[in-house]
Parts: C-alpha cells; sequence; structure tokens
C-alpha cells in the first residue's frame, strides 16, 4: 500500500472514531455497554486509539509530497486530534494540583478552565475544520482522477 493511501485509510478511521466518540459522549450510549464493557474502559481505548491515530496521520503527512494547503489541513486534522485527549489529561492534571496545592484560580473552589475548554471547543471545532478541508481535497482529488479516466477512453 502506498503511503498517501495508509495516510488516507488513517483519516477516514480517525473520522469515525471522532463519530463514536461524540455519539457516545452525547447520547449516553456507553450506560448501555453494561457491566461486562464498562463505558470507562471503551472511552480510553478510543482515545489511545484517537491518538496514536492522529499522531500517525501527522507522521505520514508531513512525509508526503502534496501541495502545502492540503498538508495543512491534513496536519490541522491530526493535531487537533492528538490535542484533545492531551488537554483533557492535563485538565484533570492541572485540577489535581490545584487541589493539592491549595491554588485557586475562578474564586472559592475553581476550576482550571483553559486546558477543559481546549479540550471540549477549541480542539474539536479544528478537527472538524481540518477534516472538511481534507475531505475536499480528497473528494477533488478523486474526481480528477475520475475525469483523467474518462478523457483517456474517448
Amino acid at each position: 500500500m502506498k503511503a498517501l493511501q495508509i495516510r488516507n485509510a488513517i483519516f477516514w478511521a480517525l473520522i469515525a472514531i471522532f463519530v463514536i466518540l461524540v455519539a457516545v459522549i452525547f447520547t449516553g450510549m456507553g450506560r448501555l455497554w453494561g457491566p461486562k464493557l464498562p463505558s470507562f474502559v471503551v472511552m480510553i481505548f478510543l482515545a489511545i486509539t484517537f491518538l496514536t491515530l492522529a499522531a500517525a496521520l501527522v507522521a505520514f503527512t508531513v512525509k508526503a509530497k502534496e501541495a502545502k494547503i492540503q498538508k495543512t489541513f491534513f496536519i490541522l486534522t491530526g493535531i487537533s486530534a492528538v490535542g484533545i485527549p492531551i488537554c483533557a489529561v492535563l485538565h484533570n492534571l492541572v485540577y489535581a494540583l490545584c487541589i493539592k496545592f491549595g491554588w485557586v484560580f475562578w474564586g472559592e473552589g475553581g476550576d482550571e478552565a483553559v486546558f477543559f475548554i481546549m479540550a471540549i471547543f477549541v480542539f474539536p471545532a479544528l478537527f472538524v475544520i481540518g477534516s472538511l478541508g481534507s475531505i475536499v481535497f480528497l473528494l477533488s482529488a478523486r474526481l480528477r482522477e475520475k475525469k483523467k479516466n474518462l478523457s483517456g477512453l474517448i
């Protein structure tokens, strides 16, 4: 398999995992899995897989020889996907340190919100923007290839 085909497969897998994670979070499907497969374990597995695939997407994209704008969208997708679980962990880590050492950011019993906002709003929005831009480039490449194949038949 060519490097770009592997990269594209990783990209589509990232989108599928993102959709699954969003569906589980917003619909509460994790409660339906029951005691045999706790939702926390599934979410951790999906997050680790998401993080690993995102890092691979960035690595394959950096090595690819393609237009700079196309690389930018794929790298934006990968870096934002890496940022989501990392910021979620950092939010919890900073919050725990704040409790441990008594640091207060937002008043009495306040919480650290920067990493939380980045994990919940900023990076998912960047992921969607990068994904849509990448999809546009993938579809336009496919259409150009189809047009080239049809013109060769005439």
